[in-house]
């Protein structure tokens, strides 16, 4: 097995060089610098990573909690913290909350045991005050998700936003009978994206019907059964607004299971533009949200906390946008 004493002698250089080039390279000359990694190249010397990790208190590892890997909405995000910590020679741990806070508490030891050196949350659903205690003492970064009132640094979009502007395309479409399938509404998207529509249906003088608000979990099956809620009513909506694409999908599929068609007999709205939306019949009007450019945010944020940086703003809202594709279309009631 090839050793640092090893490259060293090759390099004609001191152990304590070649350490100081694969940790600090910047203070090693540059010609020096050259001279050990050639002969780490011509040796194949394989550094002892968890020698160094132990030397310099660190993993190169940062942990990514997310609320449910079904999600696809999420592929991109971990995609974009993916590309920044490559590139900053760090490696993602990915756990899988399954929608569950107990076991999202429970991930929270990897952090406590110094498994990792910081933390990604794509969910706040566990109490603030836990969350908020981990942030004073680990770096952590909030993404999709935020608190309200907190310094924790987090990067989503405005939901309330997104949620105002996507009923407002269906009601200048001339919808005034508007469902809407919202996300769990014990966290903090499924009330940002109800408060929306209520805003913008008030905006414009209509009224929100107690019946035609339920409750989803943001899956395909949710939006699947809450769309037969509707489509059971005397009076259904001319037009239904999910609160994701995936509750989407599954209100289409219940719509056409009772022979009805979309957008003609029908109008459904989306929310996140995941790569599906794009090719699923119809293809899907939706609010789209630059989810790589989330992931790649809240890692460059992490990074700096790693790094003890400061930090110049608390909460970074990046821009979202209505997306007209086929599903949608002018009432004609």
């Amino acid at each position: 097995m090839v050793r640092i004493k090893d490259v060293a002698k090759k390099a004609n250089v001191s152990t304590a060089t070649v350490s100081r080039v694969l940790s600090k390279p910047e203070t090693v000359k540059k010609e020096t610098t050259e001279k050990v990694l050639k002969a780490i190249k011509e040796l194949n010397y394989q550094p002892n990573a968890l020698a160094r990790q132990l030397r310099r208190l660190e993993t190169k590892t940062v942990l990514v909690v997310v609320p449910d890997i079904t999600n696809t909405f999420f592929s991109k995000v971990l995609r974009g913290i993916e590309s920044v910590a490559v590139a900053n020679g760090y490696q993602v741990l990915l756990v899988d909350a399954g929608n569950d806070v107990e076991r999202e508490n429970g991930y929270l030891n990897i952090l406590r045991q110094r498994k990792a050196d910081g933390l990604v949350l794509l969910t706040a659903r566990m109490k603030s005050k836990i969350i908020e205690e981990m942030a004073l003492e680990y770096p952590v970064v909030l993404a999709c998700e935020y608190i309200e009132g907190s310094n924790i640094p987090t990067v989503s979009i405005d939901n309330v936003s997104g949620a105002r502007k996507a009923t407002e395309h269906l009601i200048n479409l001339g919808h005034k009978r508007i469902g809407f399938i919202s996300g769990p509404l014990d966290g903090v998207l499924g009330k940002d994206r109800l408060k929306g529509y209520c805003q913008a249906m008030a905006q414009h003088n209509l009224t929100v019907e107690p019946i035609l608000v339920q409750e989803g979990d943001f899956s395909y099956e949710s939006g699947f059964n809450m769309m037969m809620k509707f489509l059971a009513l005397d009076h259904p909506p001319t037009a239904v607004f999910a609160a994701n694409d995936e509750m989407a999908f599954g209100a289409i599929k219940a719509t056409k299971s009772k022979g009805l068609r979309v957008p003609h007999d029908l109008s459904v709205m989306g929310f996140d533009d995941i790569k599906f939306s794009s090719i699923f019949e119809p293809a899907l009007t939706t609010i789209g949200q630059p989810a790589f450019e989330i992931g790649t945010k809240a890692m460059e944020l992490l990074i700096r906390l790693m790094n003890k940086e400061e930090i110049e703003k608390s909460q970074y809202i990046l821009e979202d946008q209505l997306i007209i594709r086929d599903s949608c279309s002018p009432c004609m009631l």
